[in-house]
């Protein structure tokens, strides 16, 4: 089977290595399609430190070609693969409390750029014909969105401030919306604002020296009743989430991002502020299918640029790492 490998930096290399011999209880999956981002061509890029060689590719649908001798999903089944997993279980062996456990595909794990892979009933979902691929390889932010905005609280009516205008933070403006909450959606660059205000958020706010001063107008005088902030969207304060919320909230700091996050922590004492983090949303992948299916979530802005998987290298290079990228474009790769 074919299998890409990065061995080092921009060294991403194509190899022909056998079928591994399936094991007991799992399903044999065809990958079909591939989302890629900004953070997989920072792992490209070398930016971000991984232990070559490294399988890329985190967020990836398939078809199960051979269900060996599990049952439970017939041949020719759709489903979406589980980016985050459960890491091993050492047992009684002393416990390296420095180690993640959760493994992330395409970044602590080998990730799904290949051919096949061999996985478990716990490591996929199936999906429902009424959910095409591309709407399926954005299940996991969807899912991440989700928990953000359980974890948030958000009462009905309530303003809440959402830092960070990416495509994380478009899907959680949707659902607080669809949960009839009323988000201010707040970012550096006017350009992921317009995207957002042509997707139906009407409170958007760029952060200027004017911010405090109009979220305070939106509210009546109170500040926003939450925040959220997006840790992918890249260029923002990490303190407008605490400067623009009132006292005694809550603020949740979500993204599966965390490198360089520097936090003046100030207002987080004298506003008394309760903070929750959320990492990865795994538990709402099946909220997150139900939500597209219900229409609570509408995909149609976002726009798909297909490439093969024997241009990988290149697709991963000519992704931006500006953060003023098109938010509304979305980077896939084909391997069928």
């Amino acid at each position: 089977m074919n299998v890409w490998k990065l061995n080092a930096a921009k060294s991403l290399v194509k190899t022909e290595e056998p079928t591994p011999e399936p094991e007991a209880g799992k399903y044999k999956v065809r990958i079909t399609k591939l989302l890629v981002n900004g953070v997989d061509a920072a792992i490209y890029r070398g930016e971000t430190k991984v232990k070559y060689p490294l399988v890329p590719g985190r967020y990836a649908v398939g078809i199960i070609a051979d269900e060996g001798d599990a049952s439970l999903y017939p041949k020719g089944t759709r489903v979406l693969l589980h980016t985050y997993v459960p890491a091993p279980d050492t047992g009684t062996a002393k416990k390296d409390f420095s180690e993640d456990e959760v493994l992330v595909c395409g970044r602590t794990r080998n990730g799904f750029l290949r051919d096949f892979v061999f996985v478990g009933k716990d490591e996929m979902t199936p999906l429902p014909d009424s959910v095409s691929d591309e709407r399926a390889l954005l299940l996991h932010h969807i899912a991440l969105a989700k928990s953000a905005v359980d974890a948030l609280d958000a009462q009905k009516g309530e303003h809440v401030a959402v830092v960070g205008a990416d495509l994380l933070g478009n899907l959680i403006c949707q659902l607080l919306i669809y949960e009839q909450a009323s988000p201010i959606l707040i970012d550096a660059y006017p350009e992921r604002l317009e995207f957002a205000r042509a997707g139906g958020v009407y409170y958007t706010l760029l952060q200027d020296e004017t911010l405090l001063g109009n979220v305070a107008e939106i509210t009546g005088g109170r500040l926003a009743g939450g925040a959220v902030f997006v840790t992918s969207a890249r260029g923002n304060e990490t303190s407008l989430p605490f400067t623009v919320c009132a006292r005694e909230k809550r603020i949740v700091l979500c993204g599966c991002e965390t490198a360089g996050l520097n936090m003046n922590l100030e207002a987080l004492l004298t506003k008394e502020l309760s903070v929750f983090g959320v990492h990865d949303g795994r538990d709402c992948l099946e909220n997150a299918i139900n939500l597209i299916v219900s229409g609570a979530i509408d995909l149609s802005a976002y726009r798909a640029n297909v490439s093969s998987a024997e241009v990988s290298a290149k697709a991963l290079e000519n992704i931006s790492s500006e953060p003023d990228q098109d938010v509304g474009e979305l980077h896939i790769i084909s391997l069928i």
